[in-house]
């Protein structure tokens, strides 16, 4: 099986399904997407890709999109970091669907207006309120890890590594992980993980290529 991964390195979302499928043990890919110059808007990435977003991936003749379903993937796969019943199970998932809609999906989006938009079309506005809900995020996340070493059960899943997916960066967002030492313990013991990367050694493209 070949399995290739559309994806560019600034992209949380990418990395999610990167260090899943590297630490899962799957052999894979990178693709390079340059999604700054309009690279998921071409024709041909578009015909991969109607939705028009990184990461995509594909296996031979399978061809999946967003970053949780392809985690999905690899549990049902290798039968790795989908928790160890179907009560972990769903506790994953619940980790999952929370990090699309209160943490990455957040922070992604402030990330990009604070680093990547040209300074002068930087929305304070938006900024102002996308840091107040990434803050209560965090804050969840510090209180949650406090007592646990992971998300779910006694070991990592695809919970920890979506969760994760924008922690590593270092442009600044609002995350001082000094600051939340829970949070700064959980992402040591990810670090830890045979095959951890950071995002930009595990994926082409970082800010500094296209300085």
């Amino acid at each position: 099986m070949t399995v290739k991964l559309y994806c560019f390195g600034e992209s949380g979302n990418a990395y999610k399904a990167a260090l899943t499928l590297t630490l899962a043990g799957i052999d894979w890919t990178p693709v390079y997407v340059d999604f700054f110059n309009g690279g998921a808007r071409s024709p041909e990435f578009l015909a991969l890709n109607p939705m028009g977003e990184v990461p995509v991936m594909v296996a031979d003749d399978l061809v999946l999109s967003q970053s949780g379903v392809m985690q999905a993937w690899v549990t049902e796969t290798t039968g790795r970091f989908g928790g160890r019943d179907a009560a972990e199970a769903r506790e994953v998932l619940r980790w999952m669907f929370w990090d699309n809609h209160k943490m990455s999906g957040q922070a992604g989006s402030l990330r990009f207006m604070m680093n990547f938009l040209p300074e002068e079309k930087r929305p304070q506005e938006a900024i102002r309120w996308l840091s107040g809900r990434v803050t209560a995020s965090l804050q969840t996340l510090e209180r949650v890890l406090q007592d646990r070493d992971w998300l779910v059960g006694d070991g990592p899943t695809t919970a920890d590594f979506a969760c994760c997916g924008y922690l590593f960066y270092p442009e600044p967002f609002g995350f001082d992980r000094r600051a939340l030492p829970a949070i700064d313990a959980w992402l040591g013991r990810i670090e830890a993980l045979p095959g951890w990367k950071h995002p930009y050694d595990m994926m082409p493209g970082s800010p500094a290529d296209r300085a």
